[in-house]
């Protein structure tokens, strides 16, 4: 089995104690690769610099909605220019999250607007963070989807009339640990049967969202738990762990524009 966590946060300092035993538990879990998310301009430079110090490590640069109201030109412009390192494979995590309203609206939806429009001029692929939009986020998208080079909805927690949107756009759907969680899961649970097989992705979010059984242990998630998400969606799914992995396999290199052999 060859697995892609393809969403974690290991430039958090929580795993700098760790790192190598964390790659390493990683690699005996079969996770082949994964994806930094960065959240703003400091997160993005370390995650840059881990995908270039590590194989099987990849980088997003972006500007998390919480970090919205601190957001600028001059950081669009550094963010730009750090896409230009091989290892940056997508733009984000970007969107709105009005639940705890870190950030203003008005913040979050201009500076979302205008990292649309610089993933969309490098030609880069959107990761994509929402949370209690109420649809807002599927209402800015309407006019520019079909420019984005392609987008994975990050976590997705939402309903089946925003899940049959989100593919209706062309979209991934990235699947983290809530799906193994007994009741928080259950919405989830219901609706991963709909989102077709070369949609699917999955992520841990790490160290955020650690499932179960996991979870019982230890609080703190990591790459190597991704192998919990993919077993629990083949058990809803109906399908083979293997082949399964193989198809998500191909969706996250495909959608990151990694060379499948990666």
């Amino acid at each position: 089995m060859k697995l892609f966590d393809s969403h974690c946060h290991l430039d958090d300092p929580v795993f700098q104690p760790d790192f190598d035993a964390v790659l390493a538990r990683a690699a005996r879990s079969e996770v082949r690769a994964m994806l930094i998310a960065g959240v703003n301009e400091k997160t993005s430079r370390r995650a840059v610099g881990l995908a270039a110090a590590h194989d099987g490590i990849f980088a997003s640069v972006g500007v998390h909605p919480h970090d919205a109201a601190g957001c600028s030109d001059k950081i669009l412009a550094a963010l730009a220019a750090l896409a230009a390192d091989p290892g940056v494979r997508a733009w984000g995590e970007v969107g709105l999250d009005f639940n705890r309203m870190y950030s203003p609206v008005q913040d979050q939806e201009h500076w979302l607007e205008r990292q649309l429009e610089t993933a969309i001029d490098l030609g880069l692929p959107v990761i994509f963070h929402e949370r209690d939009s109420r649809g807002r986020l599927i209402e800015m998208l309407q006019g520019c989807h079909t420019q984005l080079t392609g987008a994975v909805v990050h976590c997705f927690s939402g309903t089946a009339t925003e899940l049959r949107r989100y593919l209706d756009f062309g979209f991934h759907i990235g699947v983290t640990g809530i799906v193994t969680m007994q009741k928080r899961g259950a919405p989830l649970r219901e609706l991963v049967p709909a989102i077709p097989e070369d949609r699917l992705l999955i992520e841990t979010d790490a160290p955020y969202l650690t499932p179960a059984p996991e979870r019982n242990r230890r609080r703190r998630n990591e790459p190597a738990f991704v192998r919990h998400v993919l077993l629990r969606l083949a058990d809803v799914r109906g399908n083979d762990p293997e082949i399964l992995a193989r198809q998500v396999w191909r969706n996250t290199c495909r959608l990151f524009g990694i060379e499948e052999t990666a």
